[in-house]
Protein backbone atom coordinates (compact mmCIF):
# COMPACT_ATOMS: atom_id res chain seq x y z
CA UNK A 1 0.00 0.00 0.00
CA UNK A 2 1.34 3.46 -0.91
CA UNK A 3 -1.59 5.61 0.26
CA UNK A 4 -0.25 7.69 3.15
CA UNK A 5 -3.70 7.61 4.77
CA UNK A 6 -3.72 3.82 4.90
CA UNK A 7 -2.92 2.27 8.29
CA UNK A 8 -0.85 -0.41 6.50
CA UNK A 9 2.54 0.77 5.26
CA UNK A 10 3.90 -2.50 3.85
CA UNK A 11 2.62 -5.96 2.98
CA UNK A 12 5.24 -8.71 3.17
CA UNK A 13 4.52 -12.01 1.43
CA UNK A 14 7.04 -14.52 2.79
CA UNK A 15 8.00 -17.48 0.61
CA UNK A 16 7.40 -21.02 1.80
CA UNK A 17 10.54 -23.11 2.18
CA UNK A 18 10.77 -26.88 2.54
CA UNK A 19 13.63 -27.59 4.91
CA UNK A 20 13.52 -31.35 4.52
CA UNK A 21 11.19 -34.24 5.39
CA UNK A 22 8.23 -32.05 4.39
CA UNK A 23 8.95 -29.52 7.16
CA UNK A 24 7.85 -26.17 5.75
CA UNK A 25 8.33 -22.62 7.05
CA UNK A 26 7.22 -19.17 5.96
CA UNK A 27 9.99 -16.70 6.80
CA UNK A 28 8.48 -13.23 7.14
CA UNK A 29 11.56 -11.63 8.71
CA UNK A 30 14.13 -10.72 7.66
CA UNK A 31 12.72 -9.64 4.30
CA UNK A 32 14.31 -7.64 1.54
CA UNK A 33 11.65 -4.97 2.05
CA UNK A 34 11.87 -4.96 5.84
CA UNK A 35 14.62 -6.33 8.07
CA UNK A 36 13.14 -5.67 11.53
CA UNK A 37 9.90 -4.79 13.30
CA UNK A 38 10.65 -3.33 16.69
CA UNK A 39 13.39 -5.60 18.06
CA UNK A 40 12.15 -8.64 16.07
CA UNK A 41 14.84 -9.68 13.58
CA UNK A 42 13.46 -13.10 12.58
CA UNK A 43 9.96 -14.55 12.23
CA UNK A 44 9.14 -18.04 10.99
CA UNK A 45 5.76 -19.71 10.78
CA UNK A 46 6.51 -23.43 11.16
CA UNK A 47 4.22 -25.81 9.31
CA UNK A 48 1.63 -27.09 9.59
CA UNK A 49 3.63 -30.23 8.89
CA UNK A 50 2.31 -33.78 9.17
CA UNK A 51 4.97 -36.29 10.19
CA UNK A 52 4.57 -39.99 9.53
CA UNK A 53 5.07 -42.40 12.42
CA UNK A 54 8.76 -42.68 13.23
CA UNK A 55 9.56 -39.18 11.94
CA UNK A 56 9.57 -35.74 13.49
CA UNK A 57 11.38 -32.44 13.87
CA UNK A 58 15.13 -32.82 14.40
CA UNK A 59 16.92 -29.49 14.77
CA UNK A 60 20.36 -30.61 15.92
CA UNK A 61 22.37 -28.58 18.46
CA UNK A 62 23.39 -25.18 17.11
CA UNK A 63 24.67 -21.94 18.71
CA UNK A 64 23.21 -18.45 19.16
CA UNK A 65 24.60 -15.11 20.32
CA UNK A 66 23.13 -11.63 20.75
CA UNK A 67 19.45 -12.56 20.61
CA UNK A 68 16.53 -14.11 22.45
CA UNK A 69 14.49 -16.87 20.83
CA UNK A 70 10.76 -17.11 21.44
CA UNK A 71 8.91 -20.32 20.49
CA UNK A 72 5.11 -20.55 20.50
CA UNK A 73 3.17 -23.56 19.20
CA UNK A 74 -0.30 -23.98 17.73
CA UNK A 75 -0.12 -27.80 17.42
CA UNK A 76 2.27 -30.54 18.46
CA UNK A 77 5.13 -30.64 20.93
CA UNK A 78 8.85 -29.83 20.84
CA UNK A 79 11.52 -30.92 23.30
CA UNK A 80 14.01 -28.12 23.92
CA UNK A 81 17.46 -28.98 25.29
CA UNK A 82 20.27 -26.49 25.85
CA UNK A 83 23.85 -26.15 27.05
CA UNK A 84 22.66 -24.83 30.42
CA UNK A 85 21.24 -28.28 31.12
CA UNK A 86 17.58 -27.40 30.54
CA UNK A 87 15.27 -30.02 29.01
CA UNK A 88 11.80 -28.55 28.51
CA UNK A 89 8.79 -29.81 26.59
CA UNK A 90 6.75 -27.02 24.98
CA UNK A 91 3.10 -27.55 24.10
CA UNK A 92 0.48 -25.35 22.37
CA UNK A 93 -0.25 -22.04 24.12
CA UNK A 94 3.01 -22.08 26.08
CA UNK A 95 6.14 -20.02 25.44
CA UNK A 96 9.85 -20.83 25.58
CA UNK A 97 12.06 -17.74 26.02
CA UNK A 98 15.80 -18.33 25.61
CA UNK A 99 18.26 -15.47 25.96
CA UNK A 100 21.49 -16.33 24.14
CA UNK A 101 23.50 -13.35 25.35
CA UNK A 102 27.19 -14.11 24.84
CA UNK A 103 26.44 -17.67 23.78
CA UNK A 104 24.21 -20.73 24.14
CA UNK A 105 23.65 -23.99 22.24
CA UNK A 106 20.29 -25.74 21.94
CA UNK A 107 18.40 -28.41 20.04
CA UNK A 108 14.71 -28.77 19.18
CA UNK A 109 13.23 -32.19 18.49
CA UNK A 110 9.94 -34.05 18.40
CA UNK A 111 9.77 -36.10 21.63
CA UNK A 112 10.29 -39.85 21.23
CA UNK A 113 6.83 -40.57 22.65
CA UNK A 114 5.16 -38.69 19.78
CA UNK A 115 7.06 -40.56 17.07
CA UNK A 116 5.15 -43.79 17.62
CA UNK A 117 2.20 -42.41 15.61
CA UNK A 118 1.60 -39.72 12.96
CA UNK A 119 1.90 -36.21 14.42
CA UNK A 120 1.32 -32.63 13.31
CA UNK A 121 3.47 -29.61 14.20
CA UNK A 122 2.77 -25.92 13.67
CA UNK A 123 3.74 -22.73 15.42
CA UNK A 124 5.95 -19.68 15.42
CA UNK A 125 9.61 -19.09 16.20
CA UNK A 126 11.00 -15.58 16.52
CA UNK A 127 14.33 -13.98 17.32
CA UNK A 128 14.50 -10.73 19.26
CA UNK A 129 17.66 -8.66 18.99
CA UNK A 130 19.10 -7.73 22.38
CA UNK A 131 19.99 -4.15 23.36
CA UNK A 132 23.70 -3.50 22.83
CA UNK A 133 24.27 -3.36 26.59
CA UNK A 134 22.80 -6.87 26.96
CA UNK A 135 24.56 -8.67 24.10
CA UNK A 136 27.22 -10.09 26.43
CA UNK A 137 24.92 -11.05 29.30
CA UNK A 138 24.96 -14.65 30.57
CA UNK A 139 22.63 -17.01 28.73
CA UNK A 140 19.31 -17.97 30.35
CA UNK A 141 16.14 -19.93 29.64
CA UNK A 142 12.56 -19.66 30.90
CA UNK A 143 9.35 -21.57 30.16
CA UNK A 144 5.89 -20.14 30.82
CA UNK A 145 2.77 -22.31 30.90
CA UNK A 146 -0.34 -21.17 29.04
CA UNK A 147 -2.22 -20.56 32.31
CA UNK A 148 0.33 -17.91 33.35
CA UNK A 149 -0.14 -15.78 30.22
CA UNK A 150 -2.72 -12.95 30.37
CA UNK A 151 -5.89 -13.40 28.32
CA UNK A 152 -8.26 -10.63 27.24
CA UNK A 153 -11.70 -11.13 25.66
CA UNK A 154 -14.10 -8.64 24.16
CA UNK A 155 -16.61 -8.62 21.30
CA UNK A 156 -15.66 -11.96 19.79
CA UNK A 157 -11.91 -11.29 20.12
CA UNK A 158 -9.76 -13.50 22.35
CA UNK A 159 -6.22 -12.28 23.01
CA UNK A 160 -3.35 -14.14 24.69
CA UNK A 161 -0.41 -11.90 25.57
CA UNK A 162 2.73 -13.96 25.04
CA UNK A 163 5.39 -11.35 25.78
CA UNK A 164 5.66 -7.68 26.72
CA UNK A 165 2.80 -5.25 27.30
CA UNK A 166 -0.51 -4.76 25.50
CA UNK A 167 -3.72 -2.92 26.38
CA UNK A 168 -2.68 -2.52 30.01
CA UNK A 169 -1.67 -6.17 30.50
CA UNK A 170 1.87 -7.49 31.03
CA UNK A 171 3.17 -10.99 30.29
CA UNK A 172 5.48 -12.73 32.77
CA UNK A 173 8.27 -13.19 30.21
CA UNK A 174 11.19 -11.01 31.34
CA UNK A 175 12.08 -9.19 28.14
CA UNK A 176 15.05 -6.83 27.91
CA UNK A 177 13.45 -4.09 25.80
CA UNK A 178 9.92 -2.73 25.14
CA UNK A 179 8.11 -5.39 23.11
CA UNK A 180 4.77 -7.08 22.52
CA UNK A 181 3.64 -10.35 21.00
CA UNK A 182 -0.05 -11.32 21.02
CA UNK A 183 -2.01 -14.32 19.73
CA UNK A 184 -5.41 -12.95 18.59
CA UNK A 185 -8.35 -15.16 17.62
CA UNK A 186 -11.36 -13.49 16.02
CA UNK A 187 -14.85 -14.89 15.56
CA UNK A 188 -16.96 -13.97 12.50
CA UNK A 189 -17.97 -10.31 12.72
CA UNK A 190 -15.39 -9.44 15.40
CA UNK A 191 -13.26 -6.32 15.20
CA UNK A 192 -9.78 -5.72 16.60
CA UNK A 193 -8.07 -2.33 17.06
CA UNK A 194 -4.29 -2.15 17.07
CA UNK A 195 -3.49 1.29 18.50
CA UNK A 196 -0.12 3.11 18.31
CA UNK A 197 0.77 1.88 21.80
CA UNK A 198 4.19 0.76 20.53
CA UNK A 199 6.42 2.62 18.03
CA UNK A 200 6.66 -0.25 15.52
CA UNK A 201 3.87 -2.78 14.94
CA UNK A 202 2.84 -5.52 12.56
CA UNK A 203 0.08 -8.09 12.14
CA UNK A 204 0.78 -11.55 10.77
CA UNK A 205 -2.27 -13.32 9.33
CA UNK A 206 -1.79 -16.88 10.53
CA UNK A 207 -5.20 -18.36 9.63
CA UNK A 208 -8.20 -17.02 7.79
CA UNK A 209 -8.52 -13.53 6.34
CA UNK A 210 -8.06 -10.05 7.83
CA UNK A 211 -10.16 -7.22 6.42
CA UNK A 212 -8.70 -3.72 6.74
CA UNK A 213 -10.34 -0.69 5.10
CA UNK A 214 -12.36 -3.04 2.91
CA UNK A 215 -9.31 -4.93 1.62
CA UNK A 216 -8.80 -8.65 2.28
CA UNK A 217 -5.43 -9.97 3.44
CA UNK A 218 -5.11 -13.74 3.27
CA UNK A 219 -3.11 -16.02 5.56
CA UNK A 220 0.67 -15.82 5.24
CA UNK A 221 0.86 -12.02 4.97
CA UNK A 222 2.83 -9.79 7.33
CA UNK A 223 1.15 -6.38 7.50
CA UNK A 224 3.39 -3.57 8.76
CA UNK A 225 1.40 -0.81 10.46
CA UNK A 226 2.03 2.83 9.63
CA UNK A 227 3.51 4.77 12.54
CA UNK A 228 0.97 6.69 14.59
CA UNK A 229 -2.15 5.21 12.97
CA UNK A 230 -4.66 2.78 14.48
CA UNK A 231 -5.30 -0.38 12.48
CA UNK A 232 -8.87 -1.69 12.60
CA UNK A 233 -9.22 -5.33 11.58
CA UNK A 234 -12.51 -7.06 10.76
CA UNK A 235 -13.01 -10.82 10.61
CA UNK A 236 -15.83 -12.04 8.35
CA UNK A 237 -15.01 -15.65 9.28
CA UNK A 238 -12.82 -17.23 11.95
CA UNK A 239 -9.32 -15.73 11.82
CA UNK A 240 -6.10 -15.87 13.79
CA UNK A 241 -3.62 -13.00 13.84
CA UNK A 242 -0.28 -12.54 15.55
CA UNK A 243 0.48 -9.00 16.68
CA UNK A 244 4.08 -8.01 17.27
CA UNK A 245 6.48 -5.13 17.58
CA UNK A 246 7.96 -2.75 20.11
CA UNK A 247 10.74 -0.21 20.30
CA UNK A 248 13.29 -0.32 17.46
CA UNK A 249 16.76 -1.67 18.14
CA UNK A 250 19.35 0.78 19.45
CA UNK A 251 21.41 0.73 16.28
CA UNK A 252 21.95 -1.53 13.26
CA UNK A 253 22.58 -5.26 13.59
CA UNK A 254 24.55 -7.85 11.68
CA UNK A 255 22.68 -11.12 11.25
CA UNK A 256 24.44 -14.19 9.91
CA UNK A 257 23.50 -17.85 10.39
CA UNK A 258 22.22 -18.08 13.99
CA UNK A 259 24.14 -15.05 15.23
CA UNK A 260 23.03 -11.46 15.81
CA UNK A 261 25.43 -8.70 16.84
CA UNK A 262 25.92 -4.95 16.72
CA UNK A 263 29.50 -5.36 15.44
CA UNK A 264 30.87 -7.72 12.80
CA UNK A 265 33.74 -8.93 14.94
CA UNK A 266 31.31 -10.68 17.27
CA UNK A 267 30.06 -12.78 14.35
CA UNK A 268 33.62 -13.72 13.41
CA UNK A 269 34.47 -14.73 16.97
CA UNK A 270 31.27 -16.77 17.30
CA UNK A 271 31.88 -18.52 13.97
CA UNK A 272 35.43 -19.42 14.96
CA UNK A 273 34.22 -20.54 18.39
CA UNK A 274 31.71 -22.95 16.85
CA UNK A 275 34.22 -24.18 14.28
CA UNK A 276 36.84 -24.91 16.95
CA UNK A 277 34.45 -26.45 19.48
CA UNK A 278 34.64 -23.72 22.12
CA UNK A 279 30.87 -23.54 22.63
CA UNK A 280 29.49 -25.80 25.39
CA UNK A 281 27.63 -28.95 24.42
CA UNK A 282 24.00 -29.94 25.00
CA UNK A 283 23.68 -32.70 27.61
CA UNK A 284 21.95 -35.72 26.12
CA UNK A 285 22.30 -34.54 22.50
CA UNK A 286 25.69 -35.14 20.87
CA UNK A 287 24.88 -34.16 17.27
CA UNK A 288 25.47 -30.68 15.84
CA UNK A 289 24.82 -28.46 12.82
CA UNK A 290 28.09 -27.54 11.07
CA UNK A 291 29.01 -23.95 10.32
CA UNK A 292 27.60 -22.98 6.87
CA UNK A 293 29.80 -22.10 3.91
CA UNK A 294 28.03 -18.78 3.25
CA UNK A 295 30.35 -15.79 3.81
CA UNK A 296 29.90 -13.40 6.70
CA UNK A 297 28.24 -10.10 5.70
CA UNK A 298 30.54 -7.22 4.81
CA UNK A 299 28.04 -4.59 5.94
CA UNK A 300 24.84 -4.27 7.90
CA UNK A 301 22.88 -3.68 4.68
CA UNK A 302 23.86 -7.10 3.33
CA UNK A 303 21.01 -9.62 2.95
CA UNK A 304 20.53 -11.70 6.10
CA UNK A 305 21.07 -15.43 5.77
CA UNK A 306 19.84 -16.99 9.01
CA UNK A 307 19.63 -20.77 9.20
CA UNK A 308 17.80 -22.07 12.25
CA UNK A 309 16.86 -25.49 10.89
CA UNK A 310 18.84 -28.33 9.30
Amino acid sequence: MSDAASPIEQVLLPPTRDLGDGFRVRRALPARERRTIGPFVFFDQMGPTDFAAGNGLDVRPHPHIGLATMTYLFEGEILHRDSLGNAQLIQPGEVNWMVAGRGIVHSERTPAALRTAPARLSGIQMWVGLPQAEEQRPASFAHHAAATLPQLEHGGVRLRLIAGTFQGARAPVETLSPIFFVDARLQPGARLRLTPEHPERALYVSHGTAWIDGQAFEAGRMLVARAGLTVEVEARADARLLLLGGAPLDGPRYLWWNFVASERGALERAAEGWRSGRFPGVPGDDEFIPLPDTPLPVGVAEPCRPVSYP
